[in-house]
């Protein structure tokens, strides 16, 4: 559980998905797909849904694209797959929201950057109107500030305001005042014009990990909005995860942040979900959520020489997440099961009693047996070459007896 920050409520109320007011952290992802292209946007959006992410953001950026977003609702809807989408808007999303109601509507929540809806009068006028909107088909607005495309009138206020400052502040302290304040004028501006406070969540999206502790600490102090967490462009593969899960891990864990999304670059044709699965093993990790069965693995040294319980963890890992999309349904509480697949006697046998489930493959020079453990108690040793497959089955009945509807 997060900090008491304001509820807001996305989506139609059957299907609907809470952001803040002390309910669990949320999970979000975003497409990369044309969305033009309504097939392929939907297709990622069900693959990305299936994974885990409670909400879906979809580029917003043309003519073509707003006209394909009703058309990806409803074929999403077709296929039982009702996880909100969110608009990302920059540039011209006044327009497309006031030229493509049908787009407006269909959409679960709006995502403004107070950086590019326009400059001097036309930014005001702009943001109005996309807020309008918002009134109009009570939709819920993120106030998304990203260091990369500041309000570059309001920073050069700020600087101005720097220079009379008996102690003026460091750069780096100006450029964080700078995008907390974006924040909270904006989110102002909106109340000003009629958008309710429960209709709001703010962002403040920094690609540095010491920048984005200190931007979201402030702005959590200053405020009871719900807050989006996410490392900007966090990059690609171990860097991405790691620089995110440090960022978010501190301020989730000090109550900061009531939803959030993993921004990896993907490999050339990666996949997408690997975001999603990042984003909840880092609040399984720190306890905030369950989602998928934990499985402890040793890390393995020289009494491992085989990679057999590598290979068994892997697989049982797989298995097991595989099996979430219909266990989620008619196993309730089966997220919260422990599984341990350790390699040898070492710390095999007491790691695999502390588990739900656990086995202790046989090490080097070990006896080639394994023997497996039910919620601290020994129930069989397996050995031969069929080790594999009678775990799953042990894991699959253990499943069967303890989660039920």
């Amino acid at each position: 559980m997060t900090n008491n920050t304001t509820a807001v409520h996305i989506g139609p109320a059957e299907h609907e998905v809470i952001v803040g007011g002390g309910h669990p952290v949320v999970v979000q992802s975003m497409t990369n797909t044309d969305t033009a292209d309504v097939y392929s946007t939907v297709k990622q959006v069900m693959e990305l849904a299936e994974a885990g992410s409670e909400l879906v953001r979809i580029t917003v950026n043309s003519a073509d694209a707003a006209a394909a977003v009703p058309k990806i609702r409803a074929d999403l809807d077709r296929h039982n797959c009702f996880v909100p989408l969110i608009g990302d808007f920059h540039f011209n999303g006044h327009k497309l929201l006031n030229d493509y109601p049908e787009c407006a509507r269909a959409l679960a929540k709006y995502r403004i950057n107070p950086g590019n809806v326009g400059k001097g009068k036309k930014r005001d006028e702009q943001f109005a109107s996309m807020i309008q909107v918002a009134i109009k088909n009570d939709k819920p607005v993120r106030i998304g500030v990203n260091w990369g495309s500041l309000d570059q009138n309001l920073l050069a206020r700020i600087m101005d305001e720097n220079h009379l400052r008996e102690e003026p502040l460091e750069p780096h302290e100006i450029m964080h005042h700078a995008m907390v304040t974006s924040a909270l004028e904006s989110a102002q501006q909106a109340e000003a014009l009629g958008l309710a406070k429960d209709r709001i969540i703010l962002s403040v999206k920094m690609s540095n990990v010491q920048d984005l502790i200190s931007v979201y600490r402030e702005l959590a102090s200053k405020c009871d909005y719900a807050l989006h967490l996410g490392l900007t462009e966090a990059g690609m593969g171990s860097k991405g995860i790691v620089a995110s899960t440090a960022a978010l891990a501190i301020l989730l864990q000090q109550g900061i942040g009531d939803t959030i999304r993993i921004s990896l670059t993907p490999e050339p044709h990666g996949d997408r979900c690997k975001e999603v699965i990042v984003a909840q093993e880092i609040l399984q990790s720190l306890g905030l959520r369950s989602f998928t069965p934990m499985v402890v693995a040793c890390p393995g040294c020289g009494r491992t020489s085989s990679t057999y319980f590598q290979t068994l963890a892997q697989d049982i890992q797989a298995y097991l997440r595989s099996k979430m999309p219909e266990w989620q349904h008619s196993h309730p509480g089966v997220e919260n099961m422990h599984v341990a697949v350790m390699g040898c006697v070492v710390n095999g046998p007491g790691e695999s009693k502390h588990a739900n489930i656990g086995i202790s493959l046989p090490g080097t020079g070990e006896k080639p047996v394994a023997p497996v453990y039910v919620d601290g108690e020994k129930t069989v040793t397996l050995k031969g070459n069929n080790i594999a497959a009678e775990f799953q089955s042990i894991v699959d009945d253990y499943v069967e007896k303890h989660y039920k509807p």
